[in-house]
């Protein structure tokens, strides 16, 4: 594997297409913790940057029809983000403040055979964008990542 280039290249945002931005935007923000940035006006459409900590969510206007239906974990289609992810402390006291309020796809789900306490449920944005939301996820050693070629 080459060396990265160093250019001090940063992680700047997910653009997400919105059939409803008002209902997307309170959708991150409600559940997320996501708030308004910046607002762009161009061409007669409106661009919302939501922020939360360093990341970044650019919402487009659109009124297309979806490319493909999101299920489960999220769609397999090549070129297309499988699902956005967010971690919480706990993925039951998450889904208990939810209230049902959320569409779950799939889980929760446990992934201790990979990582101890490793728990994941996956919920659907109101565009139908797919959400993994979990809890104790950790990084492999050095030593570890060294036995993958």
């Amino acid at each position: 594997m080459s060396a990265p280039v160093d250019v001090n290249v940063r992680w700047s945002h997910v653009g997400l297409n919105c059939l409803d931005q008002k209902a997307t935007e309170e959708f991150y923000t409600r559940w997320f913790g996501f708030g308004r940035a910046r607002v762009v006006e161009a061409d007669g459409s409106r661009v919302v940057f939501l922020r939360s900590g360093p990341v970044y969510l650019e919402l487009f206007p659109t009124d297309s029809a979806p490319a493909f239906d999101t299920v489960k974990d999220g769609p397999d289609n090549p070129g297309a983000a499988r699902h956005l992810a967010f971690q919480v402390d706990d993925v039951d006291a998450f889904l208990a403040a939810a209230g049902g309020e959320l569409e779950i796809t799939l889980g929760p789900l446990s992934f201790d055979e990979f990582i101890p306490g490793w728990r994941t449920v996956w919920v659907r944005d109101p565009d139908g964008v797919v959400i993994e939301v979990s809890q104790g996820y950790t990084d492999q050693s050095a030593q570890e990542l060294r036995t993958y070629a």
